[in-house]
């Protein structure tokens, strides 16, 4: 008697997530990626910051974080591997991502 008690509080446990889920399911509409044009302006701002002068500060922040590092005495490769991720992630991320998500949509 026990073990049949667990199961039926089980299968209610799983009826309370199931039947939300399914209700949320049927009323959700139709995603549509297309012409919208709604974040552009923001896409754009974000996009030059990054590509320009936003980016050369923020690879000379990181490196200049990693030259800290360094003064401290303590020797890590991430202090050196990071700003040039970091460096290569803005200039040539930005492109890429753009390019990807352009090509998808």
């Amino acid at each position: 008697m026990g073990l049949l008690s667990l199961d039926r509080r089980r299968y209610w446990r799983l009826a309370d997530i199931a039947v939300p889920c399914v209700g949320l399911a049927l009323a959700a509409g139709a995603a549509m990626a297309g012409t919208d044009t709604t974040f552009d302006t923001a896409l754009t701002m974000f996009t030059d910051f990054l590509e320009g002068s936003g980016g050369k500060i923020i690879t000379v922040l990181s490196l200049a974080g990693g030259i800290v590092g360094l003064a401290s005495g303590r020797f890590s490769l991430g202090q050196i591997a990071v700003p040039v991720g970091v460096g290569v992630g803005v200039g040539t991320g930005v492109p890429i991502v753009t390019s990807t998500i352009t090509a998808l949509i």
